[in-house]
């Protein structure tokens, strides 16, 4: 891939309009990424909507990533007194810190209202971040039932909604915003291959090569053992053509069905069922 990839959508525009007129609105912003890509995974035009206001970061999937690498995460952003918390939005165990750590956020206000005999309002939350790092799922977890709209695919989330989460606690969903450009090729791989970005943006094959290409070099272990590959010593174009063999994925005369073969790697790589694995590094 070569030059700036442009994926702004009319409705992110003017979904970016409406978070800046609510924001004021709420006490906690609640900033969802993708734990296999941290920083790339976040939104430089979400830090200039949150104007100060105390901020959450969920990395969410982290059952998707390298759990070494997780954890070299958390001391980062500890390091730099940034509160994050890596949950699975999938396992609503993982999920109870959240509230917790908002409510914990508030104290100093809440104790500072309650001095002047003011009773504080309800804790109101928002929830941003780029399309398809779990938002509405985490939303369904919290509220034990589908509150928010879910989907498989990025940009699923259109409307704006309060939700009630429980006594004194309400949410604000929003739909995934992406930034207008990504100015690095190797990002928009990474956003491509953990579904933020249509795959049709970069194209299937190329967005599987380039997953191959990181497997062979990070934890191959169940890479090679789900497609039973003798070796990973070979070019991606042939191991993909091997794994589109074992699949028995073939056109009429016998040839593989490369895109086919692409497609299933994709899908099997974003369930989990090739190794947990982390795109991006802390530096």
């Amino acid at each position: 891939m070569s030059g700036r990839i442009n994926w702004f959508p009319g409705h992110m525009a003017k979904a970016l309009r409406e978070v800046r007129e609510k924001i004021s609105r709420v006490d906690v912003v609640i900033e969802v990424r993708d734990a296999r890509a941290p920083l790339a995974s976040g939104n430089s035009r979400i830090e200039e909507l949150i104007q100060g206001r105390p901020r959450l970061i969920v990395l969410n999937k982290s059952n998707l990533a390298d759990t070494a690498v997780n954890r070299r995460w958390e001391k980062w952003f500890q390091e730099r007194n940034q509160l994050a918390v890596f949950v699975n939005a999938l396992k609503a165990n993982t999920l109870k810190r959240i509230p917790e750590l908002c409510r914990k956020m508030m104290e100093e206000k809440w104790a500072a209202l309650k001095k002047k005999g003011i009773r504080p309002p309800p804790l109101r939350m928002i929830v941003v971040g780029i399309p398809n790092t779990g938002k509405s799922t985490l939303i369904n977890r919290l509220t034990k039932r589908g509150a928010a709209k879910t989907g498989d695919r990025p940009g699923v989330t259109r409307s704006q909604e309060w939700i009630v989460l429980g006594k004194n606690l309400e949410l604000l969903d929003t739909p995934g915003i992406m930034p207008p450009r990504i100015d690095n090729d190797e990002q928009g791989f990474w956003l491509c291959a953990i579904h933020a970005i249509k795959d049709q943006i970069l194209g299937k094959e190329q967005v599987a090569a380039f997953v191959v290409e990181n497997l062979k070099s990070g934890n191959p272990t169940l890479f090679q053992q789900r497609y039973q590959l003798e070796t990973l010593d070979a070019p991606t174009e042939e191991l993909l053509s091997k794994i589109g063999a074992r699949l028995n994925f073939k056109k009429r005369g016998g040839e593989i069905d490369y895109l086919k073969t692409c497609n299933q790697l994709l899908l099997d790589f974003r369930k989990g069922l090739l190794g947990g694995h982390s795109f991006e590094l802390p530096v």
